[in-house]
């Protein structure tokens, strides 16, 4: 399990955001050489874990529970496959591209170790926005890419210093519970009665994702 690619985006104007400014950093590209990752701030307020990388709406993407956000190559490969075109490392606006990882199978407050010293922790999968559509082309993405269900994940930085392109990835702690980054982005979207099942996973989970799921016990019972 190594990483592929860091991957950090500018502020860029597009037609299709509902950014005030109209400004995305979506379209991130790998860099060269290490760059420093740490927690940026409450959401809102804190942009991307990695030095140099633009979250251009805080309203919601960037702070500390979705600080990095990774995508498997494997999963990009099967896209490509799909699609019939290439996507570059970074082509889904992640911050990391990785090889040998089931990203989307990720266990929520699964932990990973990058490199020499940063430790960080999976939140959540990935919902798409329109803003993301756009950036890929594709009619109809959102949809699609919430039926594959290949999210990704996001993830917060437990330890911080620096990463760089051919990293090791080591998994260093492996929750009990069977509650992915996939099954959480399916319970908050298409499969709600999966709700209740968050809950194993306890204040790992992204903040939002942990509320909807109390909300939805409190309503319904679990």
């Amino acid at each position: 399990m190594r990483l592929l690619s860091v991957n950090v985006g500018r502020p860029k104007a597009v037609p299709y955001t509902d950014q005030p400014q109209g400004l995305t950093g979506i379209d991130k590209r790998p860099v060269e050489g290490p760059v420093r990752v740490a927690a940026p701030g409450p959401k809102g307020t804190g942009g991307s874990g990695l030095a140099g990388d633009a979250v251009c709406d805080l309203r919601h993407h960037g702070g500390n529970d979705q600080a990095v956000y990774a995508v498997a190559r494997e999963d990009l490969d099967d896209w490509e496959r799909e699609l019939g075109r290439t996507l570059a490392n970074g082509a889904f606006g992640e911050n990391l591209t990785t090889t040998g990882l089931d990203v989307s199978g990720a266990r929520i407050g699964e932990r990973w170790r990058i490199g020499p010293t940063v430790v960080l922790e999976v939140t959540s999968g990935r919902i798409p926005c329109l803003t993301f559509q756009a950036h890929v082309g594709e009619k109809g993405w959102v949809k699609r890419f919430t039926r594959k269900a290949a999210t990704g994940a996001y993830l917060r930085v437990i330890v911080p210093g620096e990463i760089r392109a051919g990293d090791p990835v080591e998994i260093v702690h492996l929750p009990e519970h069977e509650v992915t980054a996939r099954m959480e982005f399916q319970a908050t979207t298409t499969h709600r009665e999966l709700l209740p099942r968050l809950l194993a996973t306890g204040e790992a989970l992204h903040p939002e994702a942990l509320a909807a799921a109390r909300k939805y016990v409190e309503q319904y019972g679990g």
